[in-house]
């Protein structure tokens, strides 16, 4: 299967269990890109981003490169912020792009978003001409993350650089099946919020996220990216805000929930529209955090976001 099928999107999961094999699936994608003039991107963690680079030598010059640890730490950043920014900065060529979100040190917290990425990719770019490549460790990722791979990708490479069509693809599934209720933070304050309650509300989160020990300019984040997502709440699901401050895992966890409900799955995730107005709040929202984390439906939705305390 080539990388390209006559100007349509194609993303394989590439399984590897070696450094050898990582090479050997992922150098090829670079280096025929560079020969035929096609701009490559490379977003993976930083020891897998060292390998490519020592490999490539001097032609890694040529080559966008990122550590996804820190340009994709919160997984609905990625098709935004990494992705689409790299492929709509060149709209008339084929692009290819290496991206791993899915690493053994993703947190519990962290993996059901990185999976529902993996899944909305295929919507995001629906008849772009891009090529999208994502590695995944058989050595140290689990079960269910290889098992998810297989269901989020159309198209599987393996080892000895081997393709198939994946009997398994099912995104929308995926998308489903981890929009899961989130749990209350341990010993959260809470506050509701009316349509007039906004100052109060600032009130609230910055004396909380100052407690917490974040750094001003960081507690400045959290009060702007709750206050964006409560009046959201207040407008859009008219009615009260109900917003939980906590702490879990070395992280401020602040939740918001309300009575309305999100349709689109990738709302906040997609690039800003040239003289866009509205719906930019979770777009805003994703490129501030460390996670964001949605469960919607009918009967309401609950936004989970975080903040490193560290």
């Amino acid at each position: 299967m080539p990388v390209s099928a006559e100007c349509s999107f194609v993303h394989p999961a590439l399984f590897y269990g070696t450094p050898a094999e990582y090479l050997a699936g992922t150098v090829p994608f670079v280096t025929g890109a560079l020969a035929m003039g096609e701009p490559v991107a490379v977003a993976v963690p930083p020891a897998n981003l060292e390998l490519l680079r020592r490999e490539l030598g001097a032609a890694a010059d040529r080559v966008h490169l990122l550590d996804m640890t820190q340009v994709g730490r919160n997984p609905g950043r990625i098709i935004p912020g990494v992705l689409r920014a790299f492929a709509d900065a060149h709209p008339a060529v084929h692009v290819r792009i290496i991206g791993e979100p899915v690493w053994a040190g993703r947190s519990e917290a962290e993996y059901p978003a990185c999976a529902q990425h993996e899944a909305l990719i295929n919507h995001a770019f629906a008849g772009r001409w891009v090529t999208i490549l994502c590695p995944y460790d058989t050595a140290s990722l689990g079960p269910v993350a290889l098992a998810d791979a297989v269901r989020t990708h159309p198209w599987l490479v393996d080892g000895a650089g081997e393709w198939r069509a994946s009997g398994a693809y099912s995104p929308d599934d995926v998308v489903a099946d981890y929009n899961r209720e989130l749990p209350e933070p341990a010993d959260a304050a809470m506050l509701v919020v009316a349509p007039n309650g906004l100052r109060e509300l600032r009130k609230f989160v910055e004396e909380t996220a100052v407690r917490a020990g974040l750094a001003e300019d960081r507690a400045h984040d959290v009060v702007l990216v709750v206050t964006e997502l409560a009046s959201n709440s207040v407008e859009h699901a008219r009615g009260d805000a109900t917003v939980l401050l906590g702490l879990g895992g070395g992280q401020l966890v602040c939740q918001v929930r309300d009575r309305g409900h999100i349709a689109d799955p990738l709302a906040g995730r997609l690039p800003e529209v040239p003289g866009q107005v509205r719906g930019r709040g979770l777009l805003l929202v994703n490129h501030l955090v460390d996670l964001v984390r949605v469960h919607t439906a009918p009967s309401g939705t609950t936004v989970e976001v975080r903040f490193e305390l560290g």
